[in-house]
């Protein structure tokens, strides 16, 4: 934990403090920023708070008082509530506002976790609690290089694993073998495990009217087959298989013809378009020295598919943060589930997956993930997927 960055942070927003709180793993951010490993009990209450100037002071119970051992600054450690009670009046005296991990109205879920019983004990003592969700990106998904490369291989994992299903898919069908949505998933994951990867939940493979719910997963008892003529949606997503390796995550699509039919290519040809859009955006900004918000990109593909006449069917937000875990911490791409409004900032990933779902015919979902690099370059860190995939 770099103490002196945080506070940096802290002055430039003008926030007197930092308090950083767990129970019971119920602020996974806080855990992260301060190290904590998930094999450490966390069964009372802790807190470590970090002012804007001077030394961290640490609050913990007597049963678990080595669990901020790590971290510098003074420890104090409580027994009974009403001596944790004392001892966090006395380290926030004089404080007019503190950080925490809270969204305003509930703007972003992902950010607001402390309870409001917790907010009301720290306004008693006469502080303002805003949210840490400006500077919290920093100490909670910022990748290092290492990273960026694991991702780099779990990416190409990805496109064998993809290339391999549409090849798996064109065999059956050319030799008239059954073949099933569950199938090509189950596939999809053996290529994960010989490659050393792991993934959260299950790919998706989904056909004509699957295709159109985004959150279809076929599953032993229920999945479609697959026929000469389907349009067919491949969502999957995987990191390799250690604890501080970072996901990838991307959606393609194809028909099993020789061609798509022309709403199909229409609905394709839109997406990217807006896809594209977005991404062109974040690249501008970034060499233009200029900030941007997860939620502006969000409005800016969401203003190309309403253009083209198909908003309704845009059901769910662009993209989102990708790091340890596949919906990470960070700033979403996001103006109509969540008012995103964190920064996109460098040394972050994040996907970028407009959509167009019909309902009984097909969806297209298409989605690659987005790298910023320290020196602001921007990256599409597997090529764009530019035709619907065909079988001849």
């Amino acid at each position: 934990m770099n103490i002196q960055e945080i506070q940096k942070q802290l002055q430039f927003y003008k926030i007197d403090g930092w308090l950083l709180y767990d129970f019971h793993g119920s602020n996974p951010l806080a855990l992260s920023v301060m190290k904590i490993q998930p094999e450490v009990l966390m069964t009372r209450r802790c807190f470590y708070f970090i002012p804007a100037k001077g030394a961290p002071h640490k609050i913990v119970h007597k049963i678990e008082s080595h669990n901020l051992d790590h971290l510098p600054g003074e420890k104090k450690v409580y027994f009974s509530w009403k001596e944790m009670h004392r001892l966090l009046g006395e380290t926030l005296h004089g404080m007019k506002t503190v950080a925490m991990e809270y969204s305003p109205n509930q703007a972003i879920p992902t950010v607001s976790v402390i309870d409001g019983g917790l907010i009301d004990l720290i306004r008693s003592y006469g502080a303002k609690v805003v949210s840490s969700a400006p500077f919290l990106q920093a100490f909670t998904c910022l990748w290092t290089n290492e990273q960026y490369q694991l991702h780099k291989e779990a990416s190409h994992v990805l496109e064998n694993a993809v290339t391999g299903a549409w090849e798996l898919i064109k065999m059956h069908l050319s030799q008239d073998k059954p073949i099933n949505e569950y199938q090509v998933q189950r596939f999809i994951l053996g290529q994960f495990e010989k490659e050393g990867c792991i993934t959260e939940g299950e790919p998706i493979c989904a056909v004509n009217g699957n295709a159109a719910d985004p959150h279809y997963i076929p599953t032993k008892e229920k999945n479609s087959p697959i026929k000469k003529g389907d349009f067919i949606l491949i969502d999957l997503w995987c990191k390799k298989n250690l604890n501080y390796a970072v996901f990838a995550d991307i959606t393609r699509v194809g028909i099993a013809a020789d061609k798509p039919t022309p709403k199909q290519q229409e609905i394709f040809s839109l997406v990217r378009k807006a896809q594209k859009t977005g991404t062109d955006l974040v690249i501008k900004r970034f060499s233009e020295g200029r900030e941007v918000q997860g939620g502006e990109v969000d409005a800016k593909v969401r203003e190309v598919i309403e253009e083209g006449g198909y908003g309704d069917y845009f059901t769910h937000r662009t993209g989102h943060n990708i790091h340890t875990v596949n919906h990470g911490p960070g700033a979403n791409l996001d103006c109509i589930e969540t008012d995103d409004h964190r920064l996109l900032i460098p040394r972050t990933c994040f996907s970028v997956e407009p959509g167009i779902y019909l309902p009984g015919e097909f969806g297209v979902r298409l989605e690659y993930d987005v790298y910023i690099h320290e020196d602001g370059k921007v990256e599409v860190t597997l090529p764009p997927q530019e035709d619907i995939v065909t079988f001849s």
